[in-house]
């Protein structure tokens, strides 16, 4: 099994557990998103060891443990990206299983389990033509300041959603243009998405056009833009006079 395919088994067999916790009727809306995170993570992360035992692995939902910094190969994980979407029924969550190798998303897959799907770095789609208006996906309940300036510069649409896979995989889709995030993320939050979008022929950076890097020391990642061709140096450009 390739690295792409187990990838996207491990999000597929993932999200089918999550269902699984969710429709058991075990757990109060309070516990549940606890519930699901350890039983996705629980698979993900013994699967993953069994599987590529020589690889490092980073998921939010273990300890980090620093020894994955010695690996060129790093597994990054998150088991249910966007817990509160999922505890509240939404489909807009998201299963990242996602491979860095030398600090680059380099495959990945992202399952939208409620929506019985998986988008692969390794099955890539073609894009359908862009609109005349680009539509921005931003989050439902606080909206970066910078994408709203952006978005109000350029005349983009906002599209309020829930999970950041969920954001990005909408760019994938087609059903939006632009994902512009500049209020903080970590490595397990975008390393799947950002594989996935760049194998679809999608711009992926820093908000200031810098590379993403992975399998850092400190989790933590600012910013990040996920773009189609042509919206991006617009939207790069409206970012350089933010800040200046």
């Amino acid at each position: 099994m390739t690295d792409a395919e187990l990838a996207a088994h491990l999000a597929q067999v993932a999200g089918r557990l999550l269902l699984e916790v969710r429709a058991s009727g075990l757990f109060s809306a309070r516990a549940l998103g606890k519930a699901g995170d350890q039983t996705a993570n629980q698979f993900l992360c013994h699967a993953l060891r069994e599987q590529r035992p020589d690889d490092g692995l980073l998921s939010e939902e273990e300890k980090d443990n620093f020894e994955r910094l010695a690996h060129s190969r790093v597994w990054i994980v998150d088991p249910v990206d966007g817990t509160r979407e999922y505890g509240e029924a939404r489909a807009d969550w998201a299963v990242h299983v996602g491979l860095a190798i030398d600090g680059v998303a380099t495959v990945g897959a992202v399952a939208l389990p409620a929506l019985d799907l998986v988008l692969r770095s390794d099955r890539p789609g073609l894009l359908p033509p862009a609109p005349t208006v680009p539509r921005m996906v931003v989050s439902r309940s606080r909206p970066p300041r910078e994408a709203i300036a952006v978005a109000k510069a350029i005349g983009a649409e906002l599209v309020p959603m829930g999970s950041a896979g969920a954001k990005a995989m909408a760019v994938v889709r087609g059903e939006a243009e632009i994902y512009l995030h500049t209020g903080g993320q970590f490595e397990w939050d975008s390393c799947a998405p950002i594989a996935v979008a760049a194998a679809h022929g999608l711009h992926v950076s820093r908000a200031d056009g810098s590379p993403l890097l992975y399998n850092q020391s400190d989790t933590y990642m600012p910013d990040l833009l996920i773009c189609r061709s042509e919206w991006t140096e617009r939207v790069l450009d409206e970012m350089r006079s933010l800040a200046a």
